[in-house]
């Protein structure tokens, strides 16, 4: 047997060597549908608790609004449970190319194909479109599914400084002699919560001949005037090549994602990309619910509003209460603590208090930037967020880290 004691000891050494340098991530256990509050059991088994719930994806709280279950429960009783199939075999009903036309208009773009994920899009976009004698550059901080992407396929990869668009222009020179140039940025970048300069890289795009691609699912739904995403913030409708984004986070909250953009780089992936031709079609149920979510959003901008209205609120609170903030403008708002331990630590201090934030530390953030990661969300209502507030300045007193900078907290508390 392969897997012996010796081997049994050296994966416990490591699992315990994480939690001694405090990196352990520990699950935690909702025992309610998704939304502003939420009833959550820590693994140790403590009697439930009703927290707030302020780190989730659900930008627009949209994850279990009654019209969307409603949408899900017609979906299921008249399509069905799954479909067993991939798309190109028998795993397509009319609903799923219905679902493709809506995010092709929400998005001005020609065309959408939709796969199981946003991480199977990433996945299989690159090697779809692009050879080895292309090149991919992106910003350094894209998320951890477009770098598996680009790490699947055969073209040259290069990497730009986080939103450098200096730096950028002189890789671009660099790769001229290539047949195609792919920029990749994230819209919105999830851990930092600032956003890509898209429209000075579409000015970079059309003079260096380089097609970009935005992963956009920290964006789609709230991000703009209406929604669209950030390249209607930066005014770049109908100039990025490819979107890609999730229908886990604003739009839902449940599962799926898709590949948007030029006809032929969508048909390249419906004929190419491996996790879609391998992988079993969005469930109806899932489907008939985001078809919904686009009535809701389409219909007025009253949540990305709120959602706006409740993101400065919020930042504005944490900065006059004296926590070191990540700059944006976005739901996405990192109270930087730059300690491991000290953000597990001040997590369960905020839970303790009826708050339910998590400690971002490495691998999914860098080391030394060990964070709680708050987002917003069109769900929460003002109590929701004093009460939080009130929550996040008892824990800084606690850890006496009020009005303190960087440093002052990394000579306190290591990094």
């Amino acid at each position: 047997m392969a897997y012996n004691d010796t081997t049994r000891t050296m994966y416990q050494q490591t699992l315990q060597g994480l939690k001694d340098a405090g990196l352990f991530k520990q699950e935690r256990y909702i025992h309610s549908p998704q939304a502003a509050d939420i009833e959550v059991e820590y693994p140790s088994g403590s009697a439930l608790k009703k927290v707030i719930n302020i780190c989730a994806n659900n930008y627009l709280g949209l994850s279990s609004h009654p019209d969307v279950v409603k949408a899900a429960h017609e979906g299921l009783d008249t399509r069905g449970y799954g479909m067993s199939s991939v798309r190109f075999i028998c795993g397509t009903q009319d609903i799923h190319r219905e679902l493709e036309r809506r995010v092709s208009d929400f998005l001005g773009t020609e065309d959408t194909i939709l796969f199981p994920s946003c991480m199977d899009a990433n996945a299989g976009v690159f090697e779809a479109i692009l050879t080895k004698d292309d090149v991919m550059i992106s910003d350094r901080l894209v998320h951890a599914s477009l770098i598996d992407g680009i790490r699947l396929c055969s073209a040259m990869q290069d990497t730009y400084k986080h939103a450098d668009m200096a730096h950028l222009e002189s890789k671009l020179e660099m790769h001229q002699g290539r047949r195609h140039r792919l920029v990749i940025t994230d819209g919105v970048f999830s851990m930092d919560g600032d956003t890509a300069p898209l429209d000075k890289m579409v000015e970079l795009g059309e003079k260096y001949n380089a097609m970009i691609l935005v992963d956009e699912s920290h964006a789609s739904g709230f991000m703009g005037k209406t929604g669209r995403g950030t390249h209607e913030k930066y005014g770049v409708l109908g100039k990025i090549d490819v979107i890609t984004t999730t229908f886990g986070k604003a739009l839902g909250g449940a599962t799926g994602g898709c590949v948007s953009g030029h006809k032929e780089l969508v048909e390249m992936c419906r004929q190419k990309a491996r996790p879609y031709l391998f992988s079993n079609t969005i469930a109806p149920v899932v489907v008939t619910g985001i078809l919904r979510v686009f009535e809701i959003l389409t219909a007025s901008t009253e949540r990305r509003d709120k959602l706006e209205r409740n993101a400065a609120y919020w930042r504005k609170g944490l900065t006059e209460a004296g926590f070191v903030l990540k700059e944006g403008d976005t739901p996405i708002v990192p109270v930087m603590l730059f300690n491991a331990k000290l953000a597990q630590d001040f997590s369960r201090a905020l839970y303790d208090e009826g708050v339910y934030a998590v400690g971002f530390f490495f691998p999914v953030v860098p080391q030394g930037q060990a964070r709680i990661r708050t987002q917003l969300s069109a769900g929460h209502e003002i109590h929701h967020l004093d009460k939080a507030l009130d929550a996040f300045v008892k824990a800084g007193k606690k850890f006496n880290i009020l009005g303190k900078t960087k440093q002052e907290i990394i000579e306190m508390y290591g990094n």
